[in-house]
């Protein structure tokens, strides 16, 4: 492995001859063998607001249904695609310090950036893509949501607000980061120290402060008919 020290800002702007290639297999017809069309539901909210349990449930029942699924988590998303320069130091500190993600802004938005890339890529294959991340920015959901319907259909970005309370969240906190956050062992912590920014017009609020998961991952799977996303 490389270990180059050059600091970053010495890198020369490179220039790229890339062209955009036509597959031989039209998402029409991925859509058709799949008997259901893809798309990206992504839920946003709080560390703690019930997003990757929702999400889950979401999934199981839509595998139940024949459906075909993947739930993209951030938690997991963060252990490979968008590894921390920890995760990366093995490759050296030059290489794990450019490619690795932190939790700061400019961070956080090539997080999302990254995985809603690879969102757009499943959709395109006929998947109903699950997405399970804080994603605190509206400019980056909104980016996303832009890159998926530029390149499939209008409406194939479902955006799901998992509405709950700081306090609440803070209560839960099942990671137990909320505690962490405050005592100052980990920075940049939405909701403490970092901003969340909810959804001005989501398309599915769930209170999940009212209702149990389940019955939330219900309402989801119900949307989704109504949508005509799923059969």
């Amino acid at each position: 492995m490389t270990n180059d020290m050059r600091p970053m800002t010495d890198r020369p702007m490179e220039q790229t001859h890339v062209v955009w290639h036509q597959h031989a297999v039209s998402r029409d017809e991925r859509e058709k063998l799949n008997g259901h069309r893809g798309c990206v539901v992504w839920f946003t909210g709080l560390s703690g607001s019930g997003k990757s349990t929702i999400a889950n449930l979401v999934d199981h029942l839509l595998h139940q249904r024949r459906v075909h699924s993947f739930l993209l988590d951030g938690d997991n998303v963060r252990h490979g695609l968008n590894a921390s320069p920890a995760i990366l130091a093995p490759y050296g500190e030059f290489f794990a310090n450019r490619f690795g993600l932190g939790f700061s802004a400019e961070d956080r938005t090539e997080n999302i950036r990254r995985i809603g890339a690879v969102a757009e890529l499943f959709a395109s294959a006929g998947i109903v893509t699950l997405t399970a991340f804080v994603s605190p920015y509206r400019a980056d959901r909104a980016a996303v949501r832009k890159l998926v319907e530029e390149r499939g259909r209008t409406g194939d970005f479902l955006e799901v607000f998992v509405d709950a309370p700081l306090e609440v969240c803070e209560a839960r906190d099942p990671k137990g980061l909320y505690k962490k956050a405050r005592a100052g062992e980990v920075k940049n912590f939405t909701g403490v120290d970092a901003p969340y920014e909810p959804p001005a017009a989501p398309d599915l609020r769930l209170e999940s402060f009212h209702q149990p998961p389940e019955v939330l991952a219900a309402q989801v799977v119900a949307y989704m008919e109504k949508c005509g996303k799923i059969s």
